[in-house]
């Protein structure tokens, strides 16, 4: 089965977005793929390479992109609700006029297109947060 992940929480916000990343871990154990996950809302904050939990607390955004690299995963961040967060990749900074960026390695920006693709490519689509 094709599953199309969205995740509208940030990463310490709610339980959503480890739980989605749970799920993403048990879908590729059980041989399943999955076509793209898509964050949006406060979910962009899962992209973030400025977050500093405390010591004995996970960092989130390091395994997200840690599992894109080991499974090919295609993580794809909002551009509206990135801009409105102040999360910017290299190109987007630069187009913006600021000379760096705050996005993890893994992640990618585009627009809500990408998540329309991914209901229409995947088998399901599972959203986790409000």
């Amino acid at each position: 089965m094709k599953f199309t992940i969205m995740i509208n929480e940030g990463p310490y916000q709610h339980q959503s977005a480890d739980t989605a990343l749970q799920f993403c871990r048990a879908v590729l154990a059980q041989g399943h793929e999955i076509f793209r996950v898509f964050f949006y809302h406060d979910g962009v904050n899962n992209g973030s390479s400025l977050s500093v939990p405390p010591g004995d607390d996970r960092l989130l955004q390091k395994e997200w992109s840690e599992l894109s690299k080991e499974n090919d995963l295609d993580l794809v961040i909002c551009i509206a609700a990135a801009q409105r967060r102040g999360l910017m990749d290299a190109d987007e900074a630069k187009r913006q006029g600021f000379d760096s960026n705050n996005m993890i390695e893994g992640f990618r920006i585009s627009g809500l297109g990408q998540l329309i693709e991914g209901g229409i490519e995947a088998d399901r689509t599972v959203v986790f947060g409000d």
